[in-house]
């Protein structure tokens, strides 16, 4: 039986998380009791090992209005897939409004219900997602703000190691390119197409960062159209059309 594209997707995105995981965990496996280090590797997207499984660490509980502010994203990314989704649509607009109701779901809901949950129990899963709406600079949304389950491992085994050679410029750079490789594997090898794409949407990325610092240009408007305008090439069509498109009509 063939396995669908969106099953690809899934299936790699699952082994790209799992090695991440074990690079994370791996230098800091001697802290935490079993019970915390499972819950690490089995029930924590993100990959502050060193945070996560220090006990000594005790994080605020959370209030009821975070509780809320969390169900309601996920409410709302639910309902664009299950409700606002227009039946017949054309299947690039169908597609767009489907991703964006799964990343609200996954990367701004569950993710910071997960948080919750683990900070509610004492356990410093500081949120992933961050306001990257507020961000100011594209410093500030792909190194504080955006998804940090990746940016933790990144600087920690490439910009780490590399900047003190090439200069922390240029080891950003390998970091953004990095992304790429893996957005490329995870995106337009199940899609069968747009190869290379969401390299280069990266390698843009890291271009802007070195504009940034090169000529101190900052502000939210240059993050958003650095960030925003060249979005299509990270979900090209290929993808779109072949993996995000029979996923929603699978659980739809």
């Amino acid at each position: 039986m063939a396995i669908p594209a969106w099953g690809t997707m899934w299936g790699l995105s699952a082994a790209v998380f799992a090695a991440f995981k074990a690079l994370a965990w791996w230098p800091e496996r001697a802290r935490g009791t079993p019970a915390r280090t499972a819950g690490f590797l089995a029930a924590w997207p993100g990959m502050d090992a060193r945070a996560f499984l220090d006990e000594t660490r005790r994080p605020a509980i959370p209030a009821a209005r975070e509780w809320l502010f969390a169900l309601a994203k996920t409410a709302f990314g639910a309902a664009l897939i299950w409700l606002v989704t227009p039946v017949g649509a054309p299947p690039l607009l169908k597609g767009w409004i489907g991703m964006v109701g799964m990343i609200f779901i996954l990367h701004f809901g569950a993710f910071h219900l997960a948080s919750l949950a683990w900070r509610a129990r004492g356990v410093e899963a500081m949120p992933l997602m961050r306001a990257p709406i507020l961000a100011t600079s594209l410093a500030d949304f792909w190194g504080r703000r955006w998804n940090l389950g990746f940016r933790d491992p990144a600087h920690r085994f490439i910009f780490a190691p590399l900047a003190p050679r090439v200069g922390p410029a240029w080891a950003a750079m390998a970091v953004f390119l990095a992304s790429g490789l893996i957005h490329d594997l995870v995106i337009s090898v199940p899609a069968g197409g747009g190869y290379g794409l969401p390299t280069a949407y990266f390698a843009i990325q890291g271009l802007g960062s070195l504009a940034e610092r090169r000529f101190r240009i900052a502000g939210r408007l240059f993050t958003i159209l650095v960030a925003a305008g060249p979005v299509y090439w990270l979900f090209h069509p290929p993808f779109v059309r072949n993996v995000i498109v029979p996923f929603l009509e699978v659980i739809a």
